[in-house]
């Protein structure tokens, strides 16, 4: 029997914080030596925007021609619906944030801006701490319109879909995929590194999917208070909070350790001992966070930095966990922008520039910025031509990378002009043909987290389809 399929039940079983009971399998499928270089502290953050986030409506252009064409021609009810023309509009030219990119120019000349509410990453980039790269999005191959339109081209399954372009981002497979690219890139450190506590590798501070999860490595779920106990140990209202109700609980915590009980079914051994790892691992992340000090910097009371705040204060339990990599997940909704766009983005964009700005200053605080990596991904960009005041399912889109490492102030990948005519988009909709794939995305920042060429190479299958692996926005160890 598929032990593989037992640890799907499991985590399918919803028991919290399962992290480490798997931990033999760390090489499975694997039989080369890796070479992942795992000296120092580093952590990805992954920033998942749940819906599609719109990228024309995140980074707007500023040259007048093009700003022009979006606003009138393209996007007309959009900018209508914002009131653009109206002195006090967040799509008013005058009211927008226009970049001043360092670097060579990628872009013929054309300039960008961000929204107010993205007024924080403005100043980031300004100051070198984050970087935009455009027009990335799952494929299979380097592809153009007229591949498309002759049907040569070979595309990503089920395009467009939601919950199987949210999987292709995470794991280059429509739903139903088992490893993600960044468990997968754990399962690469956990093999160089075995006498670390790799239970702690694994982050998501919310939702729990595939992307955390390797043939080897599992999520452990934080969050602003710290781990999430099993409901058997957290809850008083299962077995009460006298004396005695305390013994009870210490029985059934020996019991479930027990490692002479002969079980007969083995799934219910396996829970059994899944669930006292997870309760020993929970209480060491508690533990752990608890030998810290609070943050001086104050994060908002919205999901996204509290998400954020969870990912800060664990980043800043390191020390007593032994990790020396780790990945956090964390995810919001609200994106799926077909209607009311104007009235509900600008909200989404403050709580993730506020979020972002604020995980900065907490690192900033404990000397980690430079060893910190947070960029956002998302179902798809948004099309070109708008519904009214909304948009619909796109491709490609734009997407924000912060950190001390990041070769920040500057633009990266392409940045299609904004006619949705153009042969930068498909015929139907304006949706903007990738040019980056997720994968030379996910090889950059994985080469900065240190693994070799050939590892990354074994995670991203289609990465030798295109002429780079390391797109240049991060700081990367020569390997």
């Amino acid at each position: 029997m598929s032990y593989l399929s037992r640890r799907h039940l499991l985590l399918g079983a919803g028991a919290t914080g399962f992290a480490g009971a798997l931990g033999g399998l760390s090489g499975l499928g694997h039989s080369r030596a890796w070479a992942a270089d795992t000296s120092g502290y580093k952590a990805m953050v992954c920033i998942f925007l749940y819906g599609g986030m719109d990228q024309s409506d995140t980074l707007l252009p500023y040259d007048t021609a093009e700003y022009d064409l979006l606003s009138q021609t393209a996007r007309e009810g959009l900018f209508s619906a914002y009131g653009s023309d109206q002195a006090t509009s967040s799509r008013h030219r005058d009211n927008l944030l226009p970049l001043q990119p360092a670097g060579p120019d990628i872009t013929g000349g054309r300039q960008f801006a961000l929204p107010q509410e993205l007024a924080p990453l403005h100043a980031m980039f300004q100051d070198g701490d984050l970087a935009i790269v455009g027009n990335v999005g799952p494929l299979i191959e380097p592809t153009t319109r007229a591949g498309m339109d002759s049907g040569t081209a070979i595309l990503p399954k089920r395009l467009f879909s939601h919950n199987d372009q949210q999987s292709t981002w995470m794991s280059l497979s429509t739903e139903g995929a088992r490893f993600g690219w960044g468990g997968l890139f754990l399962d690469a450190v956990a093999a160089s590194a075995p006498g670390q506590s790799n239970q702690f590798a694994s982050i998501s501070t919310g939702s729990n999917d595939v992307f955390l999860s390797g043939a080897g490595i599992t999520p452990f779920r934080v969050t602003g208070e710290g781990a999430v106990l099993p409901n058997l140990v957290e809850l008083d209202y299962y077995l009460g909070q006298t004396e005695r109700d305390d013994d009870a609980r210490a029985a059934i915590r020996a019991l479930l350790a027990r490692t002479d009980l002969g079980d007969n079914n083995i799934y219910a051994g396996d829970l059994r001992r899944t669930m006292s790892r997870s309760i020993e691992n929970s209480e060491q992340m508690l533990a752990a966070r608890q030998n810290t000090l609070p943050f001086n910097t104050v994060f908002a009371d919205d999901s996204v930095s509290q998400q954020l705040k969870a990912a800060a204060e664990t980043i800043r339990a390191q020390q007593f966990l032994n990790v020396s990599r780790q990945i956090f997940f964390v995810s919001t909704g609200g994106y799926d922008t077909h209607s009311a766009q104007a009235q509900t983005i600008g909200r989404l964009h403050a709580n993730l520039a506020n979020g972002i700005a604020s995980f900065r200053q907490a690192m900033l605080e404990i000397g980690r910025w430079n060893d910190v990596v947070a960029f956002t991904a998302s179902d798809f960009g948004r099309t070109q031509i708008d519904n009214g005041d909304g948009t619909d399912h796109g491709w490609g889109g734009h997407h924000f990378v912060a950190g001390g490492g990041v070769r920040g102030g500057r633009l990266y990948g392409n940045f299609p002009e904004a006619d949705p005519t153009s042969l930068d988009y498909t015929s139907n909709r304006g949706r903007m043909i990738p040019q980056v794939s997720v994968e030379q995305y996910a090889a950059t920042i994985g080469r900065w987290f240190g693994l070799d060429p050939s590892e990354i190479n074994g995670v991203l299958p289609n990465l030798a389809n295109f002429n780079s692996s390391d797109l240049g926005f991060l700081s990367s160890p020569i390997i």
